[in-house]
This record gives C-alpha cells, structure tokens and sequence, in this order.
C-alpha cells in the first residue's frame, strides 16, 4: 500500500457549530491507482484531501506513506511527496518558468537542482502547450492554459501521490483531456491518484469511493 488512512476523523468548528466532517474513515491508495472520490457538495471531499496532505492539524487517525507512519516525515516532506492541487489553479506573479520552478524555491528541495528550460519547454509541449513561452506572463494564461501548468509544477515534483481536488472543472474540452491524459501518465509511471470528481472523464477511475455524513464507502469503479 503506497499512502493508507485508518480512523480519520475531523471535526469542525465553525459556524453554525461543531459537526463531524470525517468520521472514522479509512482507505488505502495502491502505486498506479486512480481512485475517485464522490459526493454531494458539503460532504467533506475537499477536507478529506487536506487532511490526508497533512494540512489540518485537529484531524486525527493514523496515516502511512510507503509501510512509514506519518510522524517519520516532517510536514513539508510529506506535502512534497502527497501532493494537493486544488480546484482553482494559483499562479504567483511572474512568468511561467518562474511558476514551475516555484517549488524548487522550497527550503524541501534546496538541494535539488529545477529542470531546465529544454526539459521545461518539452513538458509544455508534451501537455499541448508548446505555443506556451517560459517568459510568458503568468497572469495572461487562460483557466485551462493555467489548470494544465499547476498540474505539471506538480507532476515535474515527482510526488509519490496526487490529491485533485476537481482537476477538470471549468475547464474547456481540449484543457480537460489534456488533464485527463496528465493524470493517467502519472499513475502509469507508478504514482497513485485521488481525484474528487463530478463527472466522469476520459480516464476511468480504477475505484470510486462516495462520502457522505462524514462516513466513506466504495461504491465500485
């Protein structure tokens, strides 16, 4: 089992009060595994992700990264290695290299060494954005142009998982296949995939995994 959670729980506090969000959920994510989460909106699909990349501190449960309890990383080498793209894609100020080299801006990767712009410039292309310069304005990228460049920052990380948080939403048919074929390249290099969906897309879930009223139960691929 690559990543695994036993008895998440989160309980929120804001208003109109405290209510379970995650109780007690469980699942486990294999290397080359696409799994969907599904669910209506409010259901905690979003926070289940944030909780699984180690973004909320109050959740509780065990989690297991490659057969390693959680507590062997330190958080920033666990949020490098279960990565979490959310569903509106942030860009920083600046051009498109500057924004996928930011990670390698992280104290995480200080001593590794950012792709350069040959390997940069061939993995646009690679995403269908080879008309995409490196010294192109950030801010100037269309919502699927800079969906597809989020994503590729966190591919080109090598991450051991993917958390999406609703990759293709919004997102124009071409943007959407793009993201679809981006994923499936991922989990067949060996990395694992949990993706909140609404809908289904190009690439089939191998699972999908439905929650609600804070308990989460697989309902089939």
């Amino acid at each position: 089992m690559l990543l695994s959670a036993e008895g998440l729980t989160f309980t929120s506090h804001a208003d109109p009060g405290p209510h379970v969000v995650l109780e007690r959920v469980s699942l486990g994510l294999e290397a080359g595994e696409i799994v969907d989460v599904r669910g209506p909106s409010g259901s905690g699909k979003t926070t289940l992700l944030r909780a699984l990349a180690r973004l909320l501190p109050d959740a509780v449960g065990t989690l297991t990264l490659a057969g390693r309890p959680a507590a062997e990383y330190a958080p920033a080498e666990w949020r490098s290695r279960v990565t979490l793209l959310p569903q509106t894609a942030a860009m920083r100020p600046g051009t498109v290299r500057e924004n996928l080299l930011l990670p390698w801006d992280l104290k995480v990767r200080s001593a590794g060494h950012p792709p350069p712009d040959g390997a940069l410039e061939q993995a646009l292309h690679d995403v269908g954005l080879a008309e995409i310069a490196l010294g192109r304005d950030a801010s100037r990228l269309s919502v699927g142009q800079a969906a597809r460049v989020a994503l590729l920052r966190a591919v080109l990380t090598r991450p051991d998982v993917l958390l999406l948080d609703e990759p293709d939403a919004n997102l124009d048919d071409e943007s959407s296949a793009q993201v679809s074929a981006m994923t499936g390249r991922f989990a067949a290099a060996g990395g694992a995939i949990l993706r909140v969906r609404h809908q289904r897309g190009d690439v089939a879930a191998a699972r999908t995994l439905r929650l609600v009223g804070g308990h989460l139960t697989e309902v089939g691929p």
